[in-house]
This record gives C-alpha cells, sequence and structure tokens, in this order.
C-alpha cells in the first residue's frame, strides 16, 4: 500500500505543480498507458471512477460517504493502494459561462491536497453538466456522483486521443 506522502501546500495550479488544468479546447498528446482515478468532488460525498489509457474507457467505481476529511482520505488511500493508479483527475466546477465560484476553489484544493499526500499527479477537467448527465443515464433519483465522476474522467479520455 502506497503511504501517502505529507501534505503540502502547492504553490499555485499549473505546469510545474502537479495539478494541472485540461483545456479541453486543446488537449494534451496521449501518453503512456496508465491506470486513472477520477473524483467528483462534494462537501459531503466523493464520487470515484476507474478508467485506463488502453481501454480508453471510464466506469463508476464507489461514493465515498465518510463523513470526515481523514475518512476521506483513508478511503481513497486504500483506493490507490488497489488500483495503482499513475494519474488523478479531479471535477472542476464552474459557472455555466465557464468562470470559477467558490466550488471551483474547493476542488482545487481537494486537488493540491491529493497531490501533496500522495504524490500522484492531478489533472482538472470542466465538470460543468456531469450530475445532470449522470442522473439522466441513471434514469432515476440515485445518487449520481459516481457516474459523475466516469462522465469527468471520460471527458479527459476522449481530450487525449
Amino acid at each position: 500500500m502506497p503511504e501517502p506522502v505529507p501534505e503540502k501546500p502547492l504553490p499555485s495550479v499549473g505546469q510545474g505543480t502537479g495539478v494541472t488544468v485540461l483545456d479541453l479546447a486543446s488537449p494534451p498528446g496521449a501518453g503512456a498507458d496508465e491506470t486513472l482515478l477520477a473524483f467528483d468532488f462534494g462537501t459531503r460525498k466523493l464520487g470515484v471512477a476507474l478508467g485506463n489509457t488502453v481501454t480508453r474507457r471510464a466506469g463508476a467505481l464507489e461514493i465515498i460517504l465518510a463523513p470526515t476529511r481523514d475518512g476521506r482520505f483513508a478511503r481513497i488511500a486504500q483506493l490507490l493502494a488497489d488500483w495503482q493508479p499513475q494519474r488523478l483527475v479531479v471535477g472542476l466546477a464552474l459557472t455555466s459561462a465557464g468562470t470559477e465560484q467558490h466550488a471551483s476553489l474547493q476542488g482545487r484544493r481537494f486537488a493540491n491536497q491529493l497531490h501533496g499526500r500522495f504524490g500522484l499527479p492531478v489533472v482538472l477537467v470542466d465538470e460543468r453538466g456531469s450530475s445532470m448527465e449522470a442522473q439522466a443515464q441513471l434514469g432515476t433519483h440515485a445518487p449520481e456522483d459516481a457516474v459523475a465522476a466516469a462522465i469527468i474522467l471520460q471527458r479527459y479520455l476522449d481530450a487525449i486521443r
């Protein structure tokens, strides 16, 4: 099981910090074969999805409902040990106009914490509409967080083709 590295703040989000924002209008080139975990961040629930760059498919994994931050990160550490991802993807909540909001700051903070604790590269991906799309896919009022995480991860995988 990989041990989390001590949490350390990143100076800013961008190149060289371990956390980058993926501009879907100009996606990066395809990289090496990677296993990826993605997160749909929420203050009460955390959707998790799994995918890889070989199949270029993402699937819902689980919803973390741990009531404390320590509980969430303990579960994340277990998922990292189980799946051994090379990269993490976090949904970035933007307004419909594409500007940042309070939830964007929380998502960036979570991405920075993931990078600081576990030392893995983290990519932020625009998550606009992912929860509504997930609800439409489910066709019910069941919790959609893990499906939303899969949609966010699929957007990343599609962008790097």
